[in-house]
Parts: C-alpha cells; sequence; structure tokens
C-alpha cells in the first residue's frame, strides 16, 4: 500500500516571491495507498501513532511507519471533509456538521454545526479550539467545540483545505485547479509567510502535522495520503 519515494521532481529550489514569502518545493517522502474501496481521501489527522483518512463513509486508520501498511481500524460514518483530533477525540465533518467521535468504539458523543454549513473543508485541534477552513470562501475560522460558536476568523488569499497547527505555526492546504501547496500564514493577519509547491496535479485535500518533521496530506481523488518533509531551519 505504501511506497517511499525520493523528493519532489521539482526544478524550484527554496527561494523567496516578489512578496517576500518563502517558497519550497514540497519534499514528498512517502505515498500510502490507494487503499482496497478508497476512491477519495479528504480529511486526515494523526492520534500520535495512526494516521486516519475521511474517506466518504468511513474513517481508516493506519500505521505511517510500517513497511506494507493497510487500515488497522474503520469506522463507518459519514466523512466527507476535515478530520481532527484532541488528544482524546475525534472530530469529523460531514456536511453541515462537526461529530465528536470516541475512536475506541466509533460512536457519536456530540455534534456542533460547522461555520460554513456544508462549505467546509479543514479541521484542526488547538488551544482548546477547533479551527475550521471555509474552502471557496477562502477563510479559517476558530469556533467553540462545545457550541460552534465562531470566535474569530483569519482570511486566507486561496481556496483553503486542510488546515494544522505545529509549534505555534498556521499551516493550510491549498487546491485550485491542478496547482496545490500547503502554506504557513500569519493568524492574525492571514499574510503568507511560507509555501511549500506541490508536484502540478498533485492535490493536497486535507492537511494534518504529526507535530514533528512531517505533514499528513490528503490526496483527494487518487485515493493517497502523503507525507510531505515539514522545512526547518530560521523562519523569516
Amino acid at each position: 500500500m505504501g511506497s517511499n519515494t525520493g523528493k519532489s521532481s521539482q526544478t524550484s529550489k527554496t527561494g523567496k516571491n516578489k512578496s517576500g514569502t518563502t517558497v519550497h518545493a514540497a519534499e514528498i517522502v512517502r505515498e500510502y495507498g490507494p487503499f482496497p474501496g478508497v476512491a477519495q481521501v479528504a480529511g486526515v489527522t494523526h492520534d500520535g501513532q495512526r494516521v486516519w483518512a475521511a474517506t466518504g463513509d468511513r474513517l481508516i486508520a493506519f500505521e505511517p511507519g510500517s513497511d506494507t501498511p493497510t487500515p488497522t481500524r474503520t469506522i463507518d460514518i459519514a466523512c466527507d471533509a476535515g478530520t481532527t483530533f484532541d488528544g482524546t477525540y475525534l472530530y469529523q465533518i460531514a456536511e453541515a456538521r462537526i461529530d465528536k467521535i470516541d475512536p475506541a468504539s466509533g460512536k457519536v458523543l456530540a455534534s456542533i454545526p460547522a461555520p460554513g454549513n456544508g462549505s467546509d473543508s479543514g479541521l484542526a485541534w488547538a488551544e482548546g479550539s477547533l479551527w475550521v477552513g471555509q474552502h471557496r470562501d477562502r477563510k479559517i475560522h476558530q469556533i467553540d467545540p462545545a457550541t460552534g460558536a465562531i470566535i474569530r476568523t483569519i482570511d486566507s488569499n486561496r481556496f483553503v483545505t486542510g488546515v494544522t497547527w505545529v509549534d505555534g505555526e498556521l499551516w493550510h492546504g491549498t487546491w485550485e485547479g491542478d496547482e496545490s501547496d500547503i502554506r504557513r500564514i500569519d493568524p492574525v493577519s492571514g499574510a503568507v509567510l511560507e509555501r511549500l509547491e506541490m508536484p502540478q496535479g498533485t492535490a493536497v485535500s486535507g492537511l494534518e502535522s504529526d507535530g514533528a518533521d512531517l505533514f499528513y496530506c490528503g490526496g483527494g481523488s487518487s485515493g493517497k495520503v502523503r507525507a510531505v518533509r515539514r522545512p526547518k531551519g530560521v523562519r523569516p
């Protein structure tokens, strides 16, 4: 199911564009899938051991370090967009709502309205809040996980797919046409600080950090999950 890959075949190297944004060619270090019966991967998350992927009508979990990663857990549940994990529970966007799920039993414990009323995409957990991407509205909302109330909104200049926080940095995926990237933005202004350009035609439909050196990216209709190296070094 998994295949090791080298660095992206893109020819661009790290540099800065005219706006001062640091731009890297994304380094895809591994691909997982496609998995049996999976035609689409939307949201992804990482629970410290396993990667979870939303495939439309079921969540699947696999061990990313396995030589031959295959699903080790399956939860039959509506899951057409973002997924996240708060350390205990999974949260899953399902059309116009967000479900709180016990990963052990697969039961939905509570539901709240999604801020985009069906136009929501990515989902992340940080600082006691859920962070929800609104795809074509190019926004990220911080919301109360108990009520769904919007606490604040960050504007992006691209379509928003997956959303993740790592080391105090806010990153989100984009996917417009055949172009996708993973970008770090200022959580106050929304200004783009850093971008990882994916190879042409390689979609980012969901995004989650492993808390260390990797991002896990949903691959849309490829049915794959991809691990992408998070760049280190001095931040601009």
